[in-house]
């Protein structure tokens, strides 16, 4: 399998590392970027070829990751049109719909968007993809071997779900950041220093959510398991209920849904 990068970017560097990682062959991966800067980093940390025009990485590979700016999307898109044959695209450019992407590669329909978050940095990500149904099975398996070299990858069956992933876990690192600085904030507030504070937030995150993430039990029953009647837990838990935290955070999610979606129609103009 050959893999075009269009974009040499933090999101294409971290699938590039981890495709290295399970041995992928660095002869088989060509980024394209116009910065001089961004290409000789690729070059010198992977060892890959990089190029500063669409044109210089023809043969194209079987799958093209498109993982520019969405701002740069179209016109990335519309170099790339002429030189398409049977290749499969891959979108990681959060917002761009694929009926605009189809458009501006010229209506051609081997197309996967996927929306990924940035823990894929360090090999923990979560990427949803969409893909259209003249994606043959094989040409799926490569993109989700791919992207699984961000972390773990789940498909949708609509593409309007990509609204709701973008607002779950393409916003969500922003949520668990927000979390964790409020309870060290308050921790500070109760009396401890700023490190122990941070050291008590970010290791009790962490830790229940690899609790979460290795029980057979669902996150409410956990939830309860912690709760003694009461008990500390279940005060803390009864003002958070009062202040209506739950429906706060499922407000906050939707709104980031329907900006999601009113920024993909944003981003298809012409």
């Amino acid at each position: 399998m050959e893999i075009t990068f269009i974009g040499g970017g933090n999101m294409a560097s971290a699938i590039i590392g981890g495709l290295l990682r399970e041995s992928f062959d660095p002869r088989s991966i060509c980024a394209v970027d116009i910065a001089a800067e961004q290409r000789a980093q690729l070059v010198e940390r992977y060892s890959i070829n990089a190029v500063a025009a669409i044109d210089d990485a023809v043969p194209l590979g079987s799958t093209i990751i498109m993982a520019v700016k969405p701002q740069h999307m179209k016109a990335a898109a519309q170099a790339l049109a002429p030189l398409l044959k049977n290749e499969v695209v891959v979108s990681i450019a959060a917002g761009i719909r694929i009926e605009d992407l189809a458009r501006w590669l010229g209506g051609h329909q081997r197309l996967i968007r996927c929306m990924p978050n940035t823990p894929a940095l360090i090999g923990a990500g979560i990427t949803a993809a969409h893909a259209l149904p003249s994606v043959s099975t094989d040409q799926r398996a490569a993109a989700e071997r791919i992207l699984k070299a961000m972390g773990k990858v789940i498909w949708v069956a609509a593409e309007p779900l990509l609204d709701t992933v973008t607002a779950v876990s393409g916003s969500g690192p922003a949520y668990v950041f927000y979390f964790i600085e409020s309870l060290r904030a308050a921790a500070v507030e109760l009396g401890l220093t700023e490190q122990q504070a941070s050291v008590l937030a970010l290791e009790t995150f962490l830790g229940s959510a690899k609790l979460a993430a290795q029980s057979t039990e669902d996150v409410a029953t956990l939830r309860v398991r912690v709760t003694s009647k009461g008990g500390t837990t279940e005060a803390a838990l009864a003002s958070m209920a009062r202040d209506q935290v739950r429906q706060a955070i499922i407000r906050g999610v939707r709104a980031a849904q329907e900006r999601s979606h009113e920024l993909g129609v944003e981003l298809g103009k012409d």
